[in-house]
């Protein structure tokens, strides 16, 4: 009688629940947005920095005040809700730096360029990449006290530039208080409600993760 022919090993990898076939590969993992698009992060940060230009050309005067009423702490609240720190500091840079060299992003009432940023207006404008850094670290989906917290926090951060740059430009921090801050407390807590509201639901929906 000849010698029974051996049969190859079982590959242990096919052994499984009945029905299922396994190929014994590991998949690959997906990979992360920016390798499959080149040029997901740099068209995100213009993109973000534009929302911001466009939202500040939205302008009303404000009686007795040098400070004009704009969309634009509402877009940077957004922005860092809905990209992330990362890119929403970047995007606010990126957008303080066309402005410095004379683009035409901010609010169309004062001195163009760096007068602008040194002008009455120039601590708010300053204060935008801490707000979005503020928004986009202690915001969350899905929990609407984390966004209302995030974009509180980050409208007291431009309060706060604002205040600081008009109290060093008056020498009166009463003053400064009473043309920099108190004229918008209404208007910006209705900016601030929304906001939460957007990122509550909307939060990571476009940001860029590894």
């Amino acid at each position: 009688m000849s010698n029974p022919v051996p049969l190859p090993p079982r590959n242990s990898a096919a052994v499984g629940a009945p029905g299922r076939r396994s190929s014994g590969v590991t998949p690959i993992p997906a990979r992360p947005l920016w390798s499959r698009v080149p040029l997901a992060w740099p068209l995100t940060l213009l993109a973000a920095a534009a929302l911001v230009a466009l939202s500040a050309q939205v302008a009303v005067p404000v009686p007795f005040s040098p400070v004009p009423l704009t969309l634009q702490g509402l877009a940077v609240l957004l922005v860092g809700g809905l990209f992330g720190s990362a890119i929403g500091a970047g995007a606010l840079v990126i957008y303080l730096v066309a402005g410095a060299f004379g683009a035409p992003v901010f609010a169309p009432m004062g001195p163009p360029g760096l007068a602008r940023l040194a002008g009455p207006t120039g601590g708010y404008l300053l204060a935008f990449p801490v707000a979005a850094i503020l928004v986009g670290w202690v915001a969350q989906r899905g929990h609407f006290a984390r966004c209302l917290l995030a974009t509180v926090l980050g409208m007291a951060a431009i309060y706060l530039g604002g205040w600081a740059q008009l109290t060093i430009l008056t020498g009166q921090a009463r003053h400064a208080l009473a043309i920099g801050v108190i004229p918008f407390l209404l208007q910006d807590s209705l900016k601030v409600g929304l906001a939460a509201v957007i990122l509550w639901r909307g939060h990571h929906v476009l940001r860029l993760r590894s």
